[in-house]
């Protein structure tokens, strides 16, 4: 049976909106799309905020980083059009029981955040989602430590090289699969592709009927994977 290549907006929908904004998710759910993929970091005083870089400098009109301010500190610097940074209490109270995949990327790989998988685990405990959440991090002990403290949860390793023994690899670290830059051929694991923004790029890939694909502007990958199966 053929499998339905599964769309998920990298960080909302940046192709027209801030990324990582309310806004853009807010849209990407109005316009049911398939999944939201988002990252995660630690306010100073502890709070799990939705910002891609450890940094303000690049998205928003502050500088300096995330883990050197409060919450309400971070409430004074804005993305564009004004929005604030969200945080994932505000993200998962919009998602609320919508028929949505999320991917939750623990942003460790750089600034550590100690505890920060626990904190984000029990925020979960306290809502209820149609889905589980998928788990991802470049960081491999962040995906350990959610295992440890939630066995049954999907955890994906992400990362921009080929990995040698997928399988292998796979099942030792007791994964749901991997999320990869570029696609690999002929290795019975669930792969998931980031970021794919090209249409001939997104074709090639949902021939090849991958589980997923990460992309800036999900509406136009959307009609094209739906022309695709129309034709089938």
């Amino acid at each position: 049976m053929a499998i339905r290549t599964a769309i998920f907006g990298h960080r909302g929908y940046p192709a027209q909106f801030p990324e990582n904004s309310l806004a853009g998710f807010d849209y990407a759910l109005a316009h049911h799309i398939d999944g939201l993929e988002f990252d995660v970091q630690l306010t100073k005083d502890r709070v799990p905020v939705i910002m891609h870089d450890e940094k303000l400098n690049r998205t928003t009109d502050g500088k300096g980083f995330i883990k050197d301010y409060t919450l309400a500190e971070l409430r004074q610097f804005h993305l564009d059009r004004g929005e604030v940074i969200p945080t994932l209490a505000e993200l998962l109270a919009l998602v609320g029981d919508q028929d949505v995949q999320l991917n939750l990327e623990f942003k460790t790989n750089k600034v550590r955040y100690p505890g920060i998988e626990k904190i984000v685990l029990d925020m979960l405990d306290t809502v209820t989602l149609a889905r589980p959440v998928i788990f991802s991090s470049f960081y491999l002990p962040s995906l350990k430590a959610c295992q440890l403290l939630a066995p049954d949860e999907a955890c994906c390793w992400l990362t921009g090289k080929p990995v040698v023994n997928a399988k292998a690899f796979v099942t030792n670290e007791h994964l749901e699969g991997l999320h990869l830059k570029h696609y690999q051929a002929d290795i019975p694991v669930t792969e998931r592709i980031w970021t794919v923004d090209e249409p001939a790029e997104a074709y090639e890939l949902f021939q090849q009927q991958v589980a997923g694909i990460f992309t800036d502007d999900f509406m136009t990958m959307t009609r094209l994977r739906d022309r695709m199966l129309l034709v089938k």
